[in-house]
């Protein structure tokens, strides 16, 4: 069943050396079978306040999908990401 990587930016990018240094840790998104479907799309908000951003990343399973999040290699991105800007995640099943 797929699964969903859903992350939500919620504030502007405040420190832009920090998120490039995010971009450029890039892992090989086929070694999780990653799959981007959004990435920052325009937005049309449906009800309450829409964040800064928005990114969907489809995953053959939640095994693959937290697999990808807590491996070493995104482990060392991600901080920079957080740096960078406030994010809220979920990962959520698909069917």
């Amino acid at each position: 069943m797929p699964a969903y990587v859903v992350l939500f930016r919620e504030s502007e990018v405040r420190d832009p050396e920090e998120m490039e240094k995010y971009r450029s840790k890039g892992s090989d998104p086929t070694k999780f079978g990653l799959k981007p479907l959004v990435v920052y799309g325009a937005m049309t908000p449906l009800e309450g306040a829409a964040p800064d951003g928005v990114i969907v990343l489809e995953f053959p399973d939640v095994a693959a999908a937290k697999a990808w999040y807590y491996s070493p290699e995104y482990q060392d991105a991600v901080q920079h990401r957080l740096k960078a800007a406030d994010y809220r995640g979920v990962i959520v099943e698909g069917f």
